[in-house]
């Protein structure tokens, strides 16, 4: 099964499915020396971990994780970096119904055509939420690797079941993470409260936006021509499977605007420096050219609704015949706000292996 694997120096695979053993990842490439412990993924992996949360399914999982290999005496040695956590809390027989019969809205056809009718039915196997559990442990060993230069990625809610930030309200990614949903300002957790409800009362599932902020990037990340960094943040995010849309700065906005409101002027800095400017504006998102260019990097994330609603569905059996579909088990009512850290995960992941990168490419 190919793509299982991110990044060209510093490299992520994963691997496991929902109701196997367990699920892990190996990551290579990074430099040794750095600070690292399990303890720095646990804090990250409980803000993603099921059971918490008024969206989050039922299923309760530790996600405990172990670090195998790569670190020794708390840093990294420059070998490969391997982890796992097991699975703890599946029931596989809640998907006993589903061996023959494709969900609407999930990866079940997909994997069945490709695969030669092969597939693991229970809980999504290979392309389920859990596999991201592995992103947002390696996700903690890039923005190591982004520390010492300041650079810090947040992400936060801004829209849910159709109900976003207000367009006159900032929004406040450092108290998202205190925050039900991991909502970008104090006025949406009880919007969204009474959205959640009537959702649950109604079988359904609600999609959301999150916006994304990487803070304090150095200038010059990114290759000019196919691997734009603004090209390699699209895979990074759009390879998580909820994930259906993704945009940089003004993003679908700025087809609206003229050149001139969507430009951002360079400033001289005060006092005029050689090769040194202040931006007027950052509608391009940070990044120019498809290089960054010292400004925050803004992007957002549009996440569909759970596939897996409490309604019967039409669908079709192995044989081609019409069938419908209850799906049991245990879900998220909605992605947000587990999908959070795995969406700062995959940010971080791009800036460190795009830092490493261009190491390589100005080192003598």
């Amino acid at each position: 099964m190919a793509g299982n694997s991110f990044g060209r120096i510093l490299r992520l695979t994963t691997f496991g499915e929902s109701h196997g053993p367990g699920l892990g990842g190996i990551v290579d490439g990074c430099p040794p020396g750095i600070p690292l412990n399990a303890s720095d993924m646990q804090i990250e992996l409980d803000r993603r971990k099921p059971g918490h949360g008024p969206t989050a399914t039922s299923r309760r999982e530790s996600d405990t994780v172990h670090i195998l290999s790569g670190v020794f005496e708390g840093v990294t040695t420059g070998t490969p970096i391997a982890f796992v956590f097991a699975n703890e809390d599946h029931r596989s027989s809640d998907y006993g119904n589903l061996a023959d019969v494709f969900r609407p809205g999930h990866a079940d056809w997909g994997f069945f055509k490709k695969f030669q009718g092969i597939r693991d039915h229970r809980g999504g196997g290979r392309s389920s939420g859990r596999e991201t559990a592995a992103r947002v442990a390696a996700g903690v060993i890039a923005r190591k690797i982004l520390e010492p230069l300041g650079t810090h990625v947040l992400a936060a809610c801004v829209e849910l079941g159709g109900l976003g930030l207000a367009a006159d309200l900032w929004p406040d990614l450092e108290g998202a993470r205190t925050r039900p949903y991991c909502a970008a300002h104090d006025s949406l957790p009880p919007l969204w409260d009474a959205a959640v409800a009537e959702a649950r009362t109604a079988g359904e599932t609600l999609g959301g936006v999150v916006r994304i902020e990487a803070r304090q990037v150095p200038t010059g990340l990114g290759e000019p021509v196919f691997d734009k960094l603004d090209a390699v943040l699209a895979h990074a995010i759009m390879s998580v499977g909820a994930v259906k849309g993704f945009s940089v700065g003004e993003g679908f906005g700025a087809a609206r605007l003229r050149g001139s409101a969507n430009n951002d002027p360079l400033l001289p800095t005060n006092p005029p420096r050689p090769g040194q400017a202040v931006f007027a504006s950052n509608h391009a998102g940070g990044i120019l050219g498809g290089i960054s260019s010292g400004q925050d990097i803004v992007l957002h994330a549009a996440v569909k609704p759970i596939a897996s609603i409490a309604q019967s569905q039409k669908t079709v059996d192995r044989e081609g015949h019409a069938a419908t579909v209850q799906v049991g088990g245990r879900h998220d009512l909605s992605a947000i706000p587990r999908i959070v850290p795995v969406l700062e995960a995959m940010t971080a992941l791009t800036l460190a292996d795009a830092l490493l990168l261009q190491r390589r490419f100005t080192s003598p």
